[in-house]
Parts: structure tokens; sequence; C-alpha cells
């Protein structure tokens, strides 16, 4: 793919989301929430549980917000009991789209995320209708320069599952998603500090869009991550800079 690069389409997106931090918090209080109510308050017995924590701790959140939104989750606080809903769909060119929220209200959080995709050129599915194209699982992007024989040795040791070599000379360590964070300590051990790692629904396969397509699909994918009850937008689309 002439043009497609992988390590600038992930600095693009971490720039992104950096500029919405203060989205985030309000998002992971809510993962934090849900995680504590489905699997206990005990981040040892609980790995969605200690994902979360440990992004928001990444991410400078206070101890006693995380500690909070795990107690109410757990039911010792009073708070809103949040629903977890998927939605799925199709964007410029036909890249599929994926859209995890969490609401207290399905009416209203359905109609925005329809509106969203039908306002910016996209099309809602039906449930299933591109979840196949996607895989659960984490991943860790190394730079341009990093050792692949070292990093592949380290990675396979960890326990990851892969190791992605990209055409613009980074790599991709792949993890199943609850040993991501076992793989990314012991792959910092061994002196490897990745740029970039999430637990994410990865397209199996991409769609590279390109000028205007791309443009319109950046607008889509803003207009629904903007949505107060979305928790996460994943797509197949990559946006060529070329």
């Amino acid at each position: 793919m002439a043009g497609h690069s992988k390590w600038a389409n992930i600095q693009h997106r971490k720039g992104r989301q950096d500029s919405k931090r203060g989205k985030i918090f309000t998002r992971l209080i809510k993962e934090i929430t849900v995680a504590s109510r489905i699997g206990g308050g005990e981040s040892g017995s609980n790995p969605r549980l200690r994902l979360a924590m440990d992004k928001a701790y990444e991410n400078n959140m206070p101890k006693d917000t995380v500690e909070r939104a795990i107690k109410r989750g757990a039911g010792e606080l009073e708070g809103v009991n949040y629903e977890e809903i998927r939605y799925e769909g199709y964007g410029i060119a036909g890249a599929a789209v994926m859209v995890d929220c969490m609401t207290d209200n399905r009416v209203r959080t359905v109609a925005e995320v329809r509106h969203a995709f039908s306002k910016y050129g996209g099309n809602m599915g039906t449930d299933g209708s591109v979840a196949f194209l996607f895989k659960h699982c984490g991943t860790l992007l190394f730079a341009p320069g990093t050792n692949e024989d070292k990093l592949m040795e380290a990675a396979l040791e960890s326990g990851a599952e892969d190791v992605v070599s990209n055409d613009d000379g980074s790599f991709e360590v792949v993890t199943g998603p609850y040993e991501f964070i076992a793989v990314k300590a012991a792959l910092e051990k061994a002196g490897f500090k990745s740029e970039f790692g999430e637990v994410t629904m990865k397209a199996t396969t991409e769609a590279v869009l390109a000028g205007d397509d791309a443009v319109k699909m950046q607008k889509l994918l803003d207009a629904i991550e903007a949505l107060d009850d979305v928790q996460d937008v994943y797509t197949s689309a990559v946006m060529d800079e070329a």
C-alpha cells in the first residue's frame, strides 16, 4: 500500500485522543464502574478492572476517584446503572465501524448514534454485520529501527501471540486482551518500551481511504466519538496521508 504508514496513523490517532483528554476521565470512570459491577472490585481477580485501572492511572486519574468508581460498581456507593451496548455499521466506501457505548438510556443512545451515521454519510447495520471483521486483542507499537530479532524473541517469551512487521519499519506486538499488561511489563523489563499500546478491537482487514473519502470518514468518526454515551469507536478504515 503506497504511502500507507501504520506509524503515522497511530501517531495521528494518539494526538486526536490526547486532544480529547477531558472526556477520557468520564469514559474511564464508566468502564471502572461497569467492570467492578460485572467482575467484582478486586483487580487481582478481575482482568477487565485491572486494565481500566491501569489506563486511569496512565491518564493521571486520582486514586480516590478510581476507588469511588470501584465502590459504585460493587454496590457500596449509590450511582447510575450503566448498560453496555454495541452498534455496528458502515462508513465511507463501506469501511466497517463498531461503536461501544455505556448508557442509562438506550433509546437516547441509539437515536444519537444513528443520527451521526446518517448525517456524515454512513449507515447503521444489524448486530453481527461487521463484528466478524474485528479481533479482540492487545497491541503494542514499536518505532521504526527497533531490533526485530530481539523484539520477537522477547515478545514470544513474554506470551505474545504475534509480532507484525509493518511496511514503514515499525513493529506491532499482538497479545491476548487480558495478557496485554503482563506482556507490556515483560517487554519493558527486556528494554522495549512501546510508543503506543491499547486493548482494542483490531480490524483483520483494513480499508485504506485517501483524499475526500479520508476527510469524510474522519468527520464521521469524530461525530460518533463526540457523543456522551460512546466509550470506544473501532474501524477498518485507515486514512492514507499520501
